[in-house]
Parts: structure tokens; C-alpha cells; sequence
């Protein structure tokens, strides 16, 4: 009894969190260009996260040009005729800032975070390189050499980052999301920097741009330094992407990698629709719970019943995308335990899966689950920096800023027969894509990459 009584108290306080953090002042502004700028307030320190967001990223992409979203990226810090190659962070960092940038399958994103008197820095800055950068063919000769070094660390040399490339080139059909963020290493040989210049000029424009600004300021005040540095600033001739809808599944696919690894590894995958394009919309916030069932804790089903009691995985997960501009995937990953099989893996996630498909998810769980999904999301409103992340991440894939503040009571909402149902209507094993890595023997004169689940978004 006294346990439930703390869960409440628990979710109570989260939701007097987000009720706060509902009513904290959000402006937003179109300049004559297009640019779109959003402002939040947020006075508890005298600081100011300022991010400018553009609408493109590897889904933009096509054959041939895979990863040009990432390389431009690591371009937009190689100067302007104003400001040359290494100002922009030697500027930012001689302002007591800190700043960096990130590219991912639906945006890339460029932020700054300073005292609150140095946001008109950074917006000069940013304004500055929106328009003007030089792409100089030595840099990128240099940079691009850069890129294809992080893809043999990240990808081709770690195990399960090349897993899940492959999984994803062979799950999606039309998609564009099977393009790696980083790109193929072929079209990364094969760049040229008259590719970057016309990605660029069609692209990093400010009627393609969101600015996001959140911390101790006055949003009017904010409205002026943009019209000042971004106005001025002329759009492009934008085109929306096609729609590339991938088409219906009929049957599983079924693909083995076999690279130098330590241990086996697996990723079956289900298509499911994101928020975007969910109909009704309560199946995307019922997927999103039924991750956390899944995954939301040490005391989720996966870990609970795979690891701790069964003994069958060393490790397993699931995840699922809430937030993506186009339809993905609902994953589920694990590896083995000593002495157990990937094959054996695999049965006992089909089983948890039938689990929940047959029987109801219990009050009393789907009260724990709800508390702690909605925490996870909560608590990144604790910092500045993650509330722009939360406003940039919406306008930019196609959602508005206030679904946000839609989040908690829709999940709240979900019942356990929502639940259910889109396990039964998603997770389909006929339909669904499974990876297996098997391993090969390592080399050991070869120094191994970090192994990390996922890589789809980079840093720069």
C-alpha cells in the first residue's frame, strides 16, 4: 500500500512540473522572409540557449549524395568571408559560451549557449553563416576526409552501429529513411564540394529555418535582434520532399551480418506510424507507452523477465520514435547471455510480445509505466538547453511547439486495451525485419569502437 502511495505522489509532483512548465510564457514570430522564431522564457538563471534549426538531414537525400547533410554541417564552421575558418568558436568560447552542432535523419541543428547579454553574438554569427559561408575546396578535401575517418570509428568498425545500418537498408523499401546518417562511404568518395554548394544554397535559407531561443530574456527584445541580424537575409526556391511512402511489408525479412565482434547481437523491427502521421493519434501515444512497458526502467518487462529472471539476454531494449517526421520503426534489441543463442533471444521477445497481446497490462503496472515515461520526458523541461531541444525537435519535422504541452495528458490518456490493441494491429511477426550479428573472430592488433546501440544522430 505504502509502495502505490509513493507512485502517486510521485506522478502527482510530475505533474505539477509540467504544469509549470506549461504555463512558463512561449512567443512566437514569421519575419518577411520566413524565418520562423520561437521564444520561451525562462528567468531561474541568467542564461540563454539560442538554436537554429533547419529543415533537411539525411531523409532529404537521395543515391548518390548520401551523407551531405553531415558534411555540410561540419562546413558551416569553416567560415565566412566576414568571419574565417575556427572564428565562430573562438568567438563564442572568448564570450564565456559553449557550442556545437548535430545532424539527424530529419534536421540538423546548430546551438549556442551563453550569459543572456550574448545573444546578439550569437545571432550575428549565425545570421552571418546562414548565407554567407565559403565552402572552399581545401577544407573540404580536408573535412570530408574527417567524415569518412568517423564513419570507419563509428560504423564500420563497431558492431552493432554496422548491425543496425544494415538493418535499416534492408527494413526500408522506399523509405528514405534507410540512408545512414553519415552516409555511404562510396557517395562520401565521391562528393564534391559544387554538391555542397548547391545543397547548401537550397537548403540554409530562413524561410527553412526555426530559431529557438529559451532562457532569461524578453521575447520582444529577442523579435528585434532577429529582425536585425536574420531579416535582412534572402529565402530560397524550396520545394517540399517527395512523400516516399514505404510501401505495405508482406513478409518477414531476415538478413545475418557476420564482422569481427565479441558478442552476438539482434534487432527485429515492426513498421509503425509516427504522431505525424497516426490515425487516430492515440496509437502513437499508446506506442509510446507500450515502449515503456517494455523498456522504461530496471523494473520494465525486458529487463525484469529476459535478464534478471529467465537469464536469456545479457542485455534487451525496445524503443520507439514519437517524434519522427515520417513513419519508422518500433525495435526491440538484446544480446545473448553466456552459454544462450540469438536464435533463443529472439523467442523469448516473440514471447513477451505475445504476452502482451493476450493478456491486459495490469492497473497497477501501466500506473508505474505512465509515471515513468512521462518523468523521462518531464524532466528534460529541468533544463533550458532541452526545452529548445523539444520545440526545435517538433517545428522541425512538421509538428507545432504545443504539442509538448499535449504530451502528459495523452499519455495519461492511454488505456490498456489502446495497449493491446496496437500490439496486435504492429507487432506482427509476419511483418516484421530481423538482424543478427554473428560474430567473427577480432583482431587483436585492432583497437575496438565503443559499442552503442542506434547511432542516428551525430555530433559534431
Amino acid at each position: 500500500m505504502a509502495s502505490i502511495s509513493r507512485k502517486r505522489f510521485f506522478l502527482a509532483l510530475v505533474l505539477s512540473v509540467t504544469a509549470v512548465a506549461a504555463q512558463a510564457k512561449v512567443s512566437e514570430y514569421q519575419l518577411d522572409n520566413g524565418l520562423k522564431l520561437i521564444v520561451k522564457e525562462d528567468h531561474r538563471a541568467p542564461v540563454v540557449v539560442s538554436q537554429v534549426w533547419y529543415k533537411v538531414g539525411s531523409s532529404y537525400e537521395h543515391n548518390g549524395t548520401t551523407g551531405i547533410s553531415h558534411v555540410l554541417e561540419h562546413m558551416m564552421f569553416k567560415g565566412t568571408n566576414k568571419h574565417p575558418p575556427g572564428e565562430f568558436s573562438r568567438i563564442i568560447a572568448a564570450n564565456g559560451g559553449r557550442e556545437n552542432a548535430f545532424t539527424s535523419q530529419d534536421y540538423t541543428a546548430y546551438f549556442q549557449s551563453l550569459e543572456k547579454s550574448r545573444l546578439p553574438v550569437s545571432f550575428e554569427l549565425e545570421a552571418d553563416r546562414m548565407r554567407n559561408l565559403k565552402l572552399e575546396k581545401s577544407e573540404f578535401a580536408k573535412e570530408v576526409k574527417v567524415v569518412m575517418e568517423e564513419r570507419r570509428l563509428r560504423t564500420e568498425d563497431n558492431p552493432e552501429s554496422l548491425t543496425y545500418e544494415q538493418f535499416n537498408a534492408v527494413a526500408y523499401t522506399a523509405s528514405p529513411y534507410r540512408i545512414p546518417t553519415i552516409g555511404w562511404m562510396n557517395d562520401l568518395q565521391n562528393l564534391r564540394v559544387e554538391d555542397l554548394q548547391h545543397w547548401y544554397e537550397k537548403w540554409y535559407a530562413p524561410n527553412n529555418a526555426i530559431v529557438v531561443v529559451v532562457g532569461d530574456v524578453k521575447p520582444d527584445e529577442v523579435y528585434a535582434l532577429a529582425k536585425k541580424y536574420f531579416g535582412p537575409l534572402k529565402p530560397s526556391q524550396l520545394s517540399p520532399p517527395k512523400p516516399q511512402l514505404e510501401p505495405k511489408q508482406d513478409g518477414i525479412r531476415t538478413m545475418l551480418v557476420k564482422t569481427p565482434a565479441q558478442l552476438p547481437y539482434l534487432i527485429m523491427g515492426f513498421k509503425v506510424p509516427a504522431l505525424k502521421e497516426a490515425k487516430p493519434e492515440w496509437e502513437a501515444y499508446a506506442l509510446e507507452v507500450l515502449a515503456g512497458i517494455f523498456d522504461g526502467g530496471d523494473s520494465a518487462r525486458l529487463t525484469t523477465r529476459l535478464v534478471r529472471q529467465q537469464g536469456i539476454a545479457n542485455s534487451a531494449g525496445a524503443g520507439y520514435d514519437l517524434y519522427d517526421r515520417l513513419s519508422g520503426m518500433f525495435l526491440f534489441e538484446g544480446v545473448p547471455a553466456q552459454g544462450k543463442t540469438v536464435a533463443q533471444l529472439k523467442q523469448a521477445l516473440q514471447d513477451q510480445i505475445a504476452d502482451l497481446q493476450n493478456h491486459p497490462v495490469s492497473t497497477q503496472e501501466l500506473e508505474r509505466v505512465k509515471a515513468q515515461v512521462v518523468a523521462d520526458k518531464v524532466y528534460e523541461r529541468d533544463s533550458v538547453f532541452y526545452q529548445a531541444m523539444q520545440i526545435g525537435t517538433l517545428e522541425a519535422v512538421g509538428l507545432d511547439w504545443k504539442t509538448m504541452d499535449e504530451y502528459v495528458p495523452r499519455v495519461q490518456a492511454v488505456t490498456p486495451e489502446q495497449i493491446q490493441a496496437v500490439a496486435k494491429k504492429y507487432l506482427v511477426s509476419e511483418h516484421q525485419t530481423v538482424a543478427e550479428l554473428v560474430p567473427l573472430p577480432m583482431d587483436p592488433n585492432k583497437p575496438q569502437a565503443a559499442m552503442s546501440y542506434g547511432g542516428r544522430q551525430d555530433v559534431h
